[in-house]
């Protein structure tokens, strides 16, 4: 299995990871704000279908690496935003909307027990082009980091992994654009 997302559809990437688990601490990381906070975004959510979820972005805060983002994405580790849960089913599905409060994406995380260990598969629909570029690989990058602290390992910088990972997105997402790409 690979870390990097998959275009599966126009204007869709799904990811699949297979994590420590159990499953109840793995929900744990996507619902408690301390712990989310450890590897995406801290902040409050109201947990059930039409709930409201605000997540407080600190991309540099999330290693101890402190490694700054490339010139390109300088000023843009830190950002708060807001959305609405559309899918609350404990502890197995995640749905909520992204992006655009007048036209959002959307992103639906599905858990799966698989003995100790337990499958994540993340899907996130509804993305312009323009999106996905940056969504692909700060997904890859934020579920990298969710695996290190599931797995009690020390993250890398977020923005070395992105950086790292970004022309592969660029060009998946290009072929995707122009098939013979």
């Amino acid at each position: 299995m690979s870390d990097y997302g998959e275009i599966i559809e126009p204007a869709t990437i799904r990811f699949e990871r297979v994590l420590p688990g159990p499953i109840e601490r793995v929900w744990e990381f996507l619902t408690d704000s301390e712990k989310r906070g450890l590897w995406l975004a801290s902040g409050a959510m109201e947990p059930r279908v039409g709930g409201k979820l605000t997540l407080a972005y600190d991309n540099n805060d999330l290693s101890p690496d402190k490694t700054p983002p490339a010139e390109n994405y300088k000023g843009r580790g830190r950002a708060t935003s807001q959305h609405t849960i559309t899918r609350f089913e404990p502890p197995r599905f995640l749905g909520m909307t992204w992006g655009d409060p007048n036209d959002p994406s959307e992103v639906n995380f599905e858990l799966t027990p698989e003995g100790d260990r337990v499958r994540l598969v993340l899907v996130h629909r509804r993305l312009p082009r323009a999106t996905m570029l940056n969504v692909g690989p700060g997904w890859h990058t934020h579920l990298n980091i969710l695996g290190d602290q599931l797995g009690g390992r020390t993250p890398r910088a977020f923005w070395t992994v992105f950086g790292e990972v970004s022309e592969y997105y660029e060009k998946r997402v290009a072929a995707q654009t122009n098939p013979r790409g």
